[in-house]
């Protein structure tokens, strides 16, 4: 979570705010063909395996969701009482062990105000957002932690309109808090109350009839929406595929605006049909921009939920995998699942999707969740959190080595959050590793902690935080902070990210622990000198280095002199003159230096 700043803290507008306001590609790769012909013949045995036919063996589809599933409508007796009781539980759990989803039927809700704390989600069971309104709130502020939201970590809102009874709903949030699928009809408000620190954030495929206002938010990336406006930026807003957004301007005011998303998927969600639970999963739109649902019901297909095998806290990793082979999607209800080896997701199309940050701990040094290089695979909603033995790797998508052509399906990943240390000692190699070519990554934050229990330079060691081995994989919303060497290591050709956010880790003891051969500082962004093509729109890295302020990083970017890679919108900052950064990308770009917190920019490179 990026350091509060000393001098980029956005005081409350009076007079005038702080600041005013799809490619064609080619491959140059030989296809496996006949390799993807027989996957296309063998394709639909998977999508038909019996799970209406059960055998004694057979694991059961279906079910009811577990007690941190609560249902609500509009008849529920003291619906706020109880969000309100779940709120004072979570409001300052940082590193507890509750996980709730809160669910709200079809219908309108009248004089409510939903404060969410840590590991809780609310979700309308709607179709489209409109299905479910509040003429009330939605609300995130940082009361627990003296006006400051640079750690309202691990919540998220989804699939549900607002009418805000002041006119602006608050949703004051860092990293890990995705707003989804929303409809405000009104405003929206980024900050905490008092326009404290903020560090975010995330919005996707949602509507908000009035302004956003960022405020004090250090930097935000919005896709694939509508926005009546937007007030003002600090360092760093990206927008993609957003109607309304501002136009680009970077650097002042911090503006990077696409026209489109190249590709997207949206995350499949849970709704009621009827009296019937399905989950709607949304198909992949290129070159993508505005909402799914703006214009009627989205374009997808619906699983019922007796297609899903529903996960509950203790399942093991074998019954769980044994449930895929079945032919069965997973559903993780709210919890924490210890596995002694990995989820293992090799059929395509498969879904998996967590409720309330289902949490995933891989123990003995396992890998928590391996998705094999299959098409059109889904994985989103969970947590993975390191265990104490290290793991070589947390989460990894498709075997090294092997370039099968997934354009058409590919898979992706969306809120999918992984944590090394915080809630207890942990250690990884790897945090996420990319390898099947063509997978969207959207929406991730991979975090070796900074604080919390079990923190230290060694004692939650993770070299690498997010490393990409495959071609044409898209990255929209990138969140990769403090690892021990490179936070991202791009290996793979053409890869895109649409914005990222970074620190360097804070805990490096000293310049020696650093040191990347004769450069000073691992880059927090590497793409590999073999990389022909690559593109980023949007990036920004800080650092805050508390052991020792005396540490300088040669670059936050580096990559190849290759004339088809291209940067575009970077900066570097030092918090507080904590640390320095000596150039952007490439020795180009001025030093950061002082502390006046003022960010180095490049806006194009080369």
């Amino acid at each position: 979570m990026p350091f509060p700043p000393t001098k980029s803290r956005t005081d409350p507008p009076t007079g005038s705010p702080h600041r005013t306001a799809g490619s064609t590609r080619s491959r140059g790769r030989r296809r496996a063909t006949v390799l993807t012909a027989v996957s296309a013949l063998l394709t639909p045995l998977f999508l038909l395996a019996p799970t209406g036919q059960a055998t004694a063996a057979d694991l059961p589809g279906g079910g009811d969701l577990g007690p941190n599933v609560k249902v609500f409508d509009p008849s529920t007796p003291d619906i706020q009482g109880q969000v309100d009781t779940i709120f004072k539980q979570q409001e300052s759990a940082q590193f507890g062990d509750g996980r709730y989803q809160l669910l709200f039927k079809p219908g309108t809700y009248d004089n409510l105000n939903v404060q969410l704390g840590f590991y809780t989600s609310i979700s309308g069971l709607g179709l489209s957002p409109d299905d479910t309104t509040f003429n009330g709130d939605v609300t995130v502020d940082a009361g627990w932690f003296n006006g400051n939201a640079t750690q309202n970590f691990w919540r998220s809102a989804e699939n549900l309109a607002l009418n805000p009874v002041n006119g602006t709903d608050r949703w004051a949030v860092a990293q890990a808090a995705p707003f989804r699928r929303m409809h405000v009809k009104g405003g929206l408000n980024l900050a905490p109350d008092g326009y404290g620190w903020a560090s975010g954030g995330y919005i996707a495929d949602s509507k908000i009839d009035g302004e956003v206002g960022p405020y004090s938010q250090q930097q935000w990336y919005t896709r694939d929406s509508s926005v009546g406006g937007w007030t003002n930026g600090v360092w760093n807003m990206v927008f993609s595929g957003v109607n309304g957004a501002p136009a680009q301007s970077f650097p002042e005011p911090p503006y990077t605006t696409l026209d489109s998303t190249p590709v997207s998927r949206e995350k499949p969600f849970l709704y009621l049909d009827g009296n019937d639970y399905k989950v709607f999963v949304p198909a992949k739109r290129e070159n993508a921009r505005g909402t799914t649902w703006e214009g009627g019901n989205p374009a997808g297909e619906s699983l019922s939920l007796d297609q899903f095998y529903v996960v509950k806290p203790g399942t093991s990793a074998d019954t769980i995998n044994q449930a895929v082979e079945q032919g069965l999607h997973l559903l993780f209800t709210p919890g924490i699942y210890h596995v002694d080896k990995p989820i293992e997701i090799n059929r395509p199309n498969t879904v998996v999707l967590g409720l309330g940050y289902a949490t995933i701990v891989p123990d003995g040094g396992a890998t928590a969740l391996r998705v094999g290089d299959v098409d059109g695979v889904k994985v989103a909603g969970l947590l993975v959190d390191a265990g104490t033995t290290k793991s070589d790797t947390l989460v990894e998508v498709g075997t090294k080595g092997t370039h099968t052509d997934h354009a058409a399906n590919p898979t992706s990943l969306q809120d999918v959050f992984i944590r090394v240390g915080g809630a207890g000692p942990g250690k990884a190699d790897n945090g996420m590793v990319i390898n099947s070519d063509d997978t969207i990554i959207d929406h991730t934050w991979i975090w070796r902690a900074d604080h919390g229990d079990g923190v230290g330079w060694e004692t939650n060691r993770a070299d690498y935080g997010f490393t990409v081995n495959g071609d044409d994989v898209l990255a929209t919303g990138l969140f990769v902070e403090h690892f021990n060497k490179y936070d991202v290591l791009w290996n793979g050709e053409r890869g895109r990210t649409i914005f990222f956010q970074n620190e360097k880790a804070y805990d490096a003891p000293n310049q020696a622990a650093v040191q990347d051969g004769a450069t000073k500082g691992f880059a927090a962004y590497k793409v590999a000198d073999s990389v022909r093509t690559h593109e980023g729109w949007g990036l920004g890295s800080y650092c805050n280095f508390t052991a020792d302020p005396s540490i300088q990083q040669d670059n936050g970017f580096q990559a190849p002199a290759n004339p088809g890679v291209k940067f575009h919108d970077l900066l570097v900052v030092s918090l507080g003159g904590m640390g320095q950064y000596n150039h952007v990308i490439n020795d180009v770009g001025g030093a950061t230096s002082g502390t006046d917190t003022i960010p180095s920019q490049v806006v194009s490179w080369p």
